[in-house]
């Protein structure tokens, strides 16, 4: 009776070896081979910030050279905290100068409240809030390689969430941060969108506009998407019974996206209680201001590199982007996800004043790693990750670690 391995394989144990890796690497389930990529990646970055956390001194959130978990849960990870133990204040604090201060009114619940349930079975918060963020960023993963999978070929889709897994601001996933839950909620909303599974949105928006911030773009994404399916019904028939149901999805998403400024106006008494919340944070930069729409971009040009050099990069910032929007390989993502990639770039500059925060708060547009993953070169697709991994340890320098009075929050 013959081996079932090659001679020439037999002499080498070790090709052997390499050959049932492959072979049991291609039969291994899709959703097996997502979770090693992620948990990978989250170990590679695991010692990354030990590194990090071993060089941290003595700041306000820790002491010197933290342990992991705890270095995971500086910055507004305390908010979270504070705001499972403490629930939001009924009065919005104010500054010497009587403008409204930094409160937990800027963080939304769902998180916390996770994360504190979690606590309930016996875990310390810091190790709990870790937990929650990795899990939701696996499952954000899992959704993406579905949502990618629409559009590429198998190796392809697989390669994508390799690149979010080792994306410059992927730690975030592994902090005390809402962020990986927000990519899960996204992710599983822009996969319902694609598939035309239109009920099942509403409550992915429900929960998801109670974690972070992104409704309000998304419901211009559905409204968008409505419009290019009448325009385009000839083609691709558009119901009346779709039409009313997109319709209807968009103004409720539109609605959603507005109920937390409503809750902090009913519970503080202040109507503008949670834009003047959110103002705080830049006022750091440019003192305090009305949210005037539009114009924080230019505000932060002038701020960064003055004028008019900073008006003159926003609008090419904003070329740029349109112009990457109809490449070849954007296009080949499909017409939802660059309605939705355009939304929330609108969103962005509405409402968002750039500065340190800004590699975190585009992290959203995760879906352009599809365009990325298109090349099969071996040296292209390990050149990237190289890159991303540097580009980490570039974002970590930047907004995570603390040296000083760190002006340069992530």
């Amino acid at each position: 009776m013959t081996s079932s391995v090659p001679a020439e394989r037999e002499r080498d144990p070790f090709r052997v070896n390499r050959w049932s890796t492959r072979v049991r690497w291609r039969l291994a389930p899709w959703w097996a081979k997502v979770a090693l990529i992620y948990f990978g990646a989250r170990a590679i970055t695991t010692v990354i910030v030990l590194v990090f956390a071993s060089r941290q001194g003595s700041n306000p959130w820790t002491g010197a050279q933290p342990g992991y978990f705890e270095y995971a849960n500086m910055w507004d990870a305390r908010w979270y905290q504070i705001i499972w133990l403490g629930g939001y204040p009924s009065e919005l604090p104010l500054t010497e100068t009587g403008h409204v201060a930094e409160n937990a009114w800027a963080f939304l619940p769902v998180y916390p409240v996770l994360v504190g349930a979690v606590t309930w079975l016996g875990a310390p918060w810091n190790v709990a809030s870790v937990v929650v963020a990795v899990l939701a960023g696996l499952g954000a993963s899992l959704v993406l390689h579905r949502l990618m999978s629409r559009f590429l070929e198998p190796d392809r889709a697989l390669f994508a969430v390799v690149l979010f897994a080792v994306a410059p601001v992927s730690p975030i996933m592994q902090f005390g941060y809402a962020e990986s839950l927000g990519f899960l909620l996204l992710a599983l909303a822009l996969l319902l969108l694609v598939d035309r599974r239109y009920g099942w949105l509403m409550p992915v928006v429900v929960v998801w506009s109670f974690t972070r911030p992104g409704a309000l773009a998304f419901a211009l994404t559905l409204g968008l998407h409505w419009l290019w399916r009448w325009f385009t019904r000839r083609k691709d028939p558009f119901p009346v019974r779709e039409r009313v149901l997109v319709a209807s999805v968009a103004v409720f998403t539109g609605l959603a996206g507005l109920a937390w400024p409503a809750i902090v106006w009913a519970a503080t008494g202040e109507f503008h209680g949670y834009t003047d919340t959110e103002l705080a944070w830049r006022s750091a930069y440019i003192g305090y201001h009305e949210l005037v729409p539009f114009t924080a971009w230019f505000q932060s040009g002038g701020w960064w590199v003055g004028q008019p050099l900073g008006t003159i990069a926003v609008i090419a910032v904003v070329v740029l982007f349109a112009l990457v929007l109809f490449t070849p390989a954007v296009r080949r993502l499909g017409i939802d996800l660059r309605l939705w990639l355009a939304s929330y770039a609108v969103y962005l500059l509405a409402v968002f004043f750039p500065q340190s925060s800004t590699f975190r708060i585009v992290a959203p547009m995760f879906p352009l790693v599809g365009a990325l993953a298109l090349p099969r070169a071996r040296w292209y697709r390990w050149s990237v990750v190289a890159l991303s991994l540097l580009l980490q340890i570039g974002w970590l320098l930047i907004a995570w670690g603390i040296d000083g009075l760190d002006w340069t929050p992530p």
